[in-house]
């Protein structure tokens, strides 16, 4: 592995990089910390430069492979095993703040046309169930379902709304079928409401489980909710919820996931944004694997 040198020198930002750098960053970590933080910091800015011009959503579905192939090499830097401390140095320099935005946005793109593309293979299956358990991150979202329904102290018949969410509205999916709660999907975006709306059919939830138009601006609904979940895609999160502290009423319960672990923390947009004096934290908890989020609960004071 080629180490690369300092980024950062007098605000500028330079772009040295390693031979196959992300084919062979695992194998060189911790044998010199400065020099492979240089490469790390080296790898994340490559991969800024190539997603920052992903800001058409039209880019997403060309039959080239370099979208899938930049996630793949996202994926692979933020699972990292690196310490906090050094996660700290790589990612507390003020040159990455656009980065964060460019990535992050790239990402959240991508896992949407992943979630689209697993909700058509549902409707086209024979065995919906199987096809959504053959999703990537299922298992995941098993072990966030049980940290929410803990966390937020639901009970079987108890109704949760989730605020964006999207066009595979797995969240609700499974805390609704794992956890017997009833579920309100909140998603601005037309296509992915239809979407959702016929995978949830697909899968007999209908009863249990139904999608609105709408964005935060539709909060307060009229039906009473236990919990209301915040998806990490949704923003801006400032007016997010300060709309959500404004019109909620106290006793509230919200919840919302980061990520806090190692260079996981390139992908959270919460850590910039100081939440409403009357939104008090009560509860964290840090994720178990295969889970990579930290849930965060909220209450209305």
């Amino acid at each position: 592995m080629t180490c690369t040198t300092k980024l950062y020198t007098g605000g500028q930002t330079a772009f040295i990089h390693g031979s196959d750098l992300h084919e062979n960053i695992i194998p060189g970590l911790g044998t010199s910390p400065d020099s492979c933080a240089d490469t790390i910091a080296g790898e994340i800015m490559d991969i800024y430069s190539k997603v920052v011009d992903f800001d058409r959503k039209e880019r997403y579905y060309n039959p080239s492979n370099q979208p899938k192939t930049i996630f793949q090499r996202l994926d692979q830097v933020i699972a990292l095993d690196v310490d906090d401390t050094t996660a700290d140095a790589i990612l507390s320099s003020s040159g990455f703040n656009l980065a964060f935005d460019a990535i992050t946005g790239f990402r959240s793109r991508y896992t949407a046309e992943l979630e689209i593309e697993q909700a058509n293979a549902i409707m086209g299956s024979s065995d919906p169930w199987q096809s959504l358990k053959d999703f990537a991150y299922f298992s995941n979202y098993i072990e966030l379902a049980r940290t929410e329904f803990r966390g937020a102290g639901l009970k079987a018949g108890d109704t949760v709304l989730f605020l964006g969410s999207g066009p595979l509205p797995l969240s609700l999916i499974v805390l609704c079928q794992k956890h017997g709660l009833k579920g309100i999907g909140i998603e601005q975006e037309p296509d992915r409401v239809k979407l959702s709306r016929r995978v949830i059919e697909r899968l007999g939830l209908s009863d249990q489980i139904r999608i609105i138009k709408g964005n935060h601006l539709t909060l307060p609904i009229e039906e009473p909710v236990d919990l209301i979940m915040v998806a990490a895609q949704a923003e801006p999160k400032d007016v997010i919820f300060d709309h959500l502290a404004t019109v909620m009423p106290a006793g509230t319960k919200m919840s919302y996931r980061i990520y806090e672990k190692g260079l996981r923390r390139l992908l959270d947009t919460f850590s910039r944004y100081e939440l409403p004096a009357n939104l008090k934290e009560y509860l964290r908890i840090r994720p178990t694997p295969p889970a990579n989020n930290t849930s965060i609960f909220l209450s209305v004071v």
